[in-house]
């Protein structure tokens, strides 16, 4: 099972970092579930994960407190709204912008409710 648990690992970190420039990818959840999956594969990866200068923090926010800082708020709010801006200019149809729109709604109702680090 460890190495099911260290690809799935591995999988996260690798959706999770192709978010950082995409806009529609989410970072913060994906790392959060290689964390997850690094501690049931490897004490190593996983200690990599939460010490590591930029991923560690919103990791070990969320574990310890289950919060999330102002910043990333903000930034995952500007993401989501960057990813709708795009799907108008690129002329989606109005079914999906009003899918993107609600399930991105229920997104940053979850994230803004939740503590600040």
């Amino acid at each position: 099972m460890k190495p099911i648990w260290a690809i799935c690992g591995g999988l996260a970190l690798l959706l999770g970092t192709l978010g950082i420039p995409l806009p529609l990818l989410p970072t913060v959840p994906f790392y959060l579930l290689a964390a997850f999956c690094f501690a049931q594969s490897s004490p190593r990866l996983h200690k990599w994960l939460l010490e590591h200068k930029t991923f560690g923090p919103p990791i070990r926010e969320w574990n310890e407190r289950g919060s999330i800082t102002r910043r990333a708020k903000i930034l995952a709010t500007i993401s989501m709204a960057v990813a709708i801006a795009i799907s108008i200019a690129l002329g989606f149809s109005w079914r999906v912008i009003g899918l993107q729109v609600t399930v991105m709604a229920a997104v940053m109702l979850f994230i803004w409710t939740r503590p600040e680090a």
